[in-house]
């Protein structure tokens, strides 16, 4: 079941931020890059089987926003990627200081959901200090292996392909393990911590090999609306 869900949220995710793209241009994937960084900090603290494997519910979302920097890079350059990434920076920085915040109120006598607060948010320092660090490294290494990509290959479409997955996949290769590293070590055996960052890695992978058909449509999008005007 968790397999199906898992596809299903990799091809609604990977949608929605096309769809914001066509419909807000880049500010679109900016705005998506807010909501998938807030949500995927909740989401990864959820842990799921799926073919026998263990990772997090995080899979599918957290690596959807690379095609929003590699859809960046390709249509409005290195410059409007890097705004992504530190637009995310910031957001995770302001999801941080707000969860605490929360927590610090005083709940009332007749209130039902500070418990459950305590257990979501409270998770929230440590993991979101892992998924920045890792966001910032893997997502600049995206941008400059995808650009680097570009100058030995050439811009045109034909090698989308090629830096689209070359990026993406080394790129999230470096955020699986120091994730997992910064955010799980010393609560989990060693053992586990390589197999969760196996495990997470190979989920993230599949959603990289699946959004190369959205990066395509995204340039189509962005080559059709120049034509328009």
């Amino acid at each position: 079941m968790n397999i199906l869900i898992f596809l299903l949220a990799t091809a609604f995710f990977l949608l929605a931020a096309v769809a914001g793209y066509r419909l807000f241009g880049p500010a679109g994937l900016y705005a998506y890059i807010c909501f998938a960084t807030i949500l995927a900090n909740i989401q990864v603290c959820k842990s799921i089987e799926m073919l026998g494997l263990t990772t997090t519910a995080a899979a599918a979302l957290y690596a959807s926003t690379y095609l929003c920097t590699d859809i960046l890079s390709e249509c409005h350059g290195r410059d409007a990627a890097k705004k992504a990434v530190w637009l995310g920076v910031f957001i995770n920085l302001v999801w941080l200081a707000g969860t605490q915040l929360t927590l610090w109120f005083v709940p009332s006598e007749s209130d039902t959901i500070q418990s459950s607060l305590q257990v979501v948010f409270g998770a929230v320092p440590r993991v979101c200090t892992a998924s920045l660090i890792s966001y910032v490294i893997s997502q600049r290494l995206d941008v400059s292996l995808y650009h680097l990509i570009w100058r030995k290959t050439g811009g045109g479409s034909g090698r989308l392909w090629l830096r689209n997955n070359g990026s993406t996949l080394i790129s999230q290769l470096a955020d699986s393990v120091l994730f997992v590293a910064i955010a799980f070590v010393g609560a989990m055996p060693a053992r586990t911590l390589v197999e969760l960052m196996a495990t997470t890695y190979f989920f993230k992978a599949v959603v990289a090999l699946c959004d190369t058909p959205f990066a395509y449509l995204a340039r189509h999008l962005k080559q059709t609306k120049q034509m328009e005007e």
